[in-house]
């Protein structure tokens, strides 16, 4: 991590890691799973997405002009407006909202429109190693107690931010990666209510049909949940999850525990059985590193695991 003043005005390269994909050639289809034609998480090799895109990449630099205050969002926009119109990537509300433009920065997966120039522009020296992906579980994510102070660097010292595709996902394009095998996982545990179609009363007794009344502290159990976008940074920081052949991942599963919270959900036992597969809770392995960089500040390594408790006392009882 990096500080400088937010007026400062910073020259810095963007490297990015670029790829431009071939085309398949007609009638062939590259399999995704890496056990050939059968995994053992369930499907067939037929069945799974193509995550192997052949194609071509390289590194590419772009220098810019920008505030320390600029977000690295602002600089990619300059350089498509300016210099590249070619150059890729995905963004949509610009406020951290849609969750659409994660990332990897400095190999870090975040959201390009949250990261700003002076909390990840850093020497292009082998000197300042990146370290920011190995931050202990619980440290705050703006720690500034080993950060780089730019304002004390020398005027002309060359500064970088390394920009690639969310990991974890097969690219695309350039920093595009392609989260649907991530959205097919969420869609597979019906991110969804399921009501118990129960008639409601007031305090007065009288029937409220169109409201499913709920106590403040039951809205507590999954409110932080809710503010989930999807946007794949926790999937990006998991070791286990690439690709979601092998694990659901965590981004599935916070939706999961959402509901699991939800006093007004019915399908409860119906959602511990579905994350009793080889691909489900089991393959969590608790490393915890998806909770480092949740731009929505969601714990996701400890909702993992309380769900995997539920999950195991719903076991124990079936046994």
């Amino acid at each position: 991590m990096t500080i400088a003043a937010a007026e400062r005005m910073l020259s810095v390269t963007l490297r990015v890691a670029r790829f431009t994909p071939k085309p398949e050639r007609p009638g062939r289809r590259r399999g995704g799973s890496p056990f050939g034609s059968k995994s053992p998480f369930g499907g067939d090799g037929s069945e799974s997405r193509s995550n192997r895109v052949r194609g071509k990449r390289w590194s590419q630099d772009y220098t810019v002009l920008a505030h320390a205050d600029d977000s690295v969002l602002d600089c990619l926009l300059a350089v498509k407006r300016d210099q590249d119109p070619s150059l890729a990537f995905r963004y949509s509300c610009g406020h951290g909202m849609c969750g659409s433009d994660a990332v990897a920065i400095n190999g870090t997966p975040t959201l390009l429109c949250t990261a700003k120039v002076r909390d990840w522009a850093r020497p292009d020296s082998p000197e300042y190693a990146n370290e920011d992906g190995f931050r202990p579980t619980g440290e705050p994510l703006d720690s500034s107690e080993h950060a780089i102070d730019l304002d004390a660097l020398a005027p002309d010292t060359p500064l970088v931010i390394e920009l690639a595709a969310l990991p974890g996902f097969p690219t695309r394009r350039d920093l595009i990666a392609d989260i649907d095998p991530m959205l097919d996982q969420i869609r597979r545990l019906k991110p969804y209510l399921e009501a118990k179609n129960e008639l409601k009363t007031t305090a007065e007794g009288k029937v409220n049909v169109f409201e499913y009344l709920q106590h403040p502290d039951e809205l507590a159990r999954y409110e932080l949940l809710s503010n989930c976008i999807a946007c794949g940074v926790c999937e990006g920081s998991c070791p286990v999850y690439a690709g979601g052949e092998a694990f659901v991942g965590p981004a599935a599963m916070i939706m999961s525990s959402r509901f699991l919270n939800d006093s007004r959900d019915a399908a409860f036992q119906a959602r511990l059985t579905a994350l009793m597969g080889p691909d489900g809770s089991a393959a969590c392995q608790s490393v915890r590193a998806c909770s480092m960089h949740c731009p929505k500040g969601i714990d996701v390594g400890e909702e993992l695991w309380q769900t995997i408790q539920k999950v195991d006392a719903a076991k124990a009882q079936l046994q």
